[in-house]
């Protein structure tokens, strides 16, 4: 395995970094973008040409992790060359939010393969139901097949998001990358560090991944009773204040939900992924110093992965809401990975709109919100 990495600021000047890039012969180009140079119509032919034989995929994001720590309105580009591993590619475009899962079956269905070993998936940030699409994933995949990935962004406008695969850029498309072979070993972890408060609501109205009820009372109004003057700045404040979701004992089950969305004439809130009708949700919030504890927790679930001969590649994807509540701090969290990993493993990875991880070997993979997600890719 040989890693490459090269950072820019625009177009132009990641043009006259590639070649660097290339000398390794990568089969595997992973880019992450701020929407603007992805949206350069010069820009996926720029990296074809650079590398004529790799998988390239990628997406736009809300803020880039690399070597240097994170990064705004930037290009990330890793190449990367896998020496005893096959790179399967695949994409499909999404109609419509209810076309998620249906888009999730589709796409994992070329991946399909008895020596897969993980799979990497970028989805369009808005207009999707992540937790439908991961579902329809590992109906295909099953729960065996670690799915990691991730939603796109958009420095938090939540208009217009990108997604970079065999098709080209796209605002629709859903791409993914198969990684097979029988020395490949992928790791993965995920921890939060938002803490609860305020009393549990029921869910008594949602469907899918729009949540029109909690206790009766039309959702919106209460999500702005609790937000108070944070309200006005909605759906970007919502990023602030998610919701774990509960139990029917009330005890969290580990998934977090960020809002997307509001629709002020149908008193509802548009979630990154579904939720149960007649289950509980909770408001939450966070301090610096948890937030980047649980990114040390996410580091260490990968940490024995790390110790395998370098090189090694972690693909960090963290939620935008978390970048926005620790402010000027957020390199905390990627250091604190860092430490724990060491310099013998590259660092690469994007703030999104909801993380795809699994919980723990062997149990399905879920999205995740307001969550930091590592990915550790090595060959033995």
């Amino acid at each position: 395995m040989k890693i490459e990495q090269t950072t820019a600021h625009d177009v132009d000047t990641l043009g006259g970094q590639l070649a660097a890039l290339a000398r390794i012969d990568p089969n595997l180009v992973i880019v992450f973008s701020a929407p603007g140079p992805m949206d350069d119509p010069g820009f996926e032919p720029m990296l074809r040409a650079a590398f004529p034989s790799a998988a390239i995929v990628g997406c736009s994001t809300a803020g880039e992790v690399s070597m240097n720590g994170v990064g705004e309105n930037g290009i990330v580009v890793t190449a990367v060359r896998l020496e005893n591993a096959r790179v399967l590619q695949a994409s499909t475009d999404l109609a419509g939010m209810a076309d998620s899962r249906d888009a999730g079956r589709r796409v994992a269905a070329p991946l399909v393969a008895d020596d897969l070993r993980a799979v990497l998936a970028f989805g369009q940030g808005v207009a999707i139901n992540g937790s439908a699409l991961v579902a329809g994933m590992s109906e295909i995949l099953g729960d065996g097949v670690p799915i990691c990935g991730g939603l796109a962004g958009d420095n938090g406008a939540f208009r217009r998001t990108l997604t970079l695969g065999p098709g080209g850029v796209s605002d629709r498309a859903i791409v993914a990358i198969g990684l097979a072979g029988e020395r490949l070993h992928a790791g993965h972890g995920s921890f939060g560090g938002w803490e609860p408060f305020g009393p549990a609501r029921r869910v008594t109205r949602c469907d899918g991944n729009i949540l029109y009820e909690l206790d009766g009372t039309p959702a919106l109004d209460i999500y702005k009773r609790y937000l108070g003057e944070y309200a006005r700045d909605l759906p970007a404040s919502g990023l602030l204040f998610p919701f774990a979701m509960l139990g029917e004992d009330l005890s969290a089950v580990g998934l977090i939900r960020t809002i997307l969305a509001i629709d002020e004439a149908a008193g509802s809130l548009t979630l990154a992924g579904e939720i149960i009708e007649g289950g509980y949700l909770k408001l939450m919030h966070a301090s610096t110093e948890a937030l980047v504890d649980g990114a040390e927790a996410a580091a260490r679930a990968v940490a024995d992965a790390a110790r395998l001969p370098p090189p090694a590649l972690a693909i960090l994807v963290s939620c935008v809401g978390r970048k926005l509540a620790m402010g000027e701090r957020v390199d905390e969290e990627v250091e604190a990975v860092a430490d724990v990993l060491g310099n013998g493993v590259v660092r690469a990875g994007f703030y999104s709109y909801g993380e795809i991880s699994p919980f723990a070997p062997g149990i399905a993979c879920k999205l995740h919100n307001q969550t930091m997600t590592i990915t550790l890719l090595t060959e033995r």
